[in-house]
């Protein structure tokens, strides 16, 4: 089993709440003779995307969240990236009391070009954000399954997408038809964004290798844990 990523982008009264969850897990590929080892290779894959109803309460979206965060099939290795640009605070607090069951890491998607931390509170550039995910989608190194439910959606939204350039320069990401949501690529981003963070150099889908040595390391963890 992977380690899970849930990316949500909490709506307002005339916008979707969007969950999205993300597996990073690592695949063993074919023995290398030269190398002497395993190759190893990181996969990143959609499992799951949600658009949730219009007019829910803030308690419910909640509510909603904590029951996916707390699916037995995620297990104990996972991470939810909220954002709470539009909501604030108040919504992220619920989150926290509502006790999901793993490590929440609140975000504000800013207009900005450079990432920071401040309060609790990573302040993301939407350009970070959305070449990320499209970088990751051209490379092929995320997959998304045919049959996932809105995944055809999501590739709609990401179509919709265009860069604009304001009067004094700065790049402003979005939707350009009036109209058009983006709640289902931001909730995938984020998720996306949330891999790159906890695992800055293991989530490229590139080769390692996996050697005698590791195995024979990880033999003797499992031998000494079950003693």
């Amino acid at each position: 089993m992977g380690s899970y990523f849930i990316g949500v982008d909490l709506g307002q009264s005339r916008d979707f709440t969007a969950i999205a969850v993300l597996e990073r897990r690592l695949v063993t590929g074919e023995w290398d003779p030269v190398a002497y080892a395993w190759k190893q290779e990181t996969r990143l894959e959609l499992r799951y995307l949600e658009r949730l109803t219009l007019g829910m309460t803030y308690p419910e979206i909640v509510e909603r969240v904590v029951q996916v965060t707390r699916s037995p099939t995620l297990g104990d290795r996972k991470r939810l990236v909220v954002d709470g640009t539009g909501v604030g605070r108040p919504v992220v607090d619920l989150l926290r009391r509502a006790r999901p069951g793993c490590v929440i890491m609140p975000a504000l998607i800013t207009g900005g070009e450079t990432e920071s931390l401040s309060e609790g509170y990573y302040r993301i550039p939407k350009r970070d954000l959305i070449t990320g995910l499209q970088v990751l989608l051209q490379t092929g190194k995320l997959r998304i399954a045919a049959k996932l439910e809105h995944a055809r959606t999501l590739v709609g939204e990401m179509r919709e997408m265009r860069v604009k350039v304001t009067p004094s320069g700065r790049e402003q990401y979005g939707a350009w038809r009036e109209g058009t949501h983006d709640d289902l690529v931001l909730a995938t981003a984020l998720a996306c964004w949330a891999v790159r963070k906890v695992h800055p150099d293991g989530c490229r889908g590139e080769w390692r290798w996996w050697r005698f040595e590791h195995e024979r390391e990880a033999r003797r963890a499992l031998r000494k844990a079950l003693l």
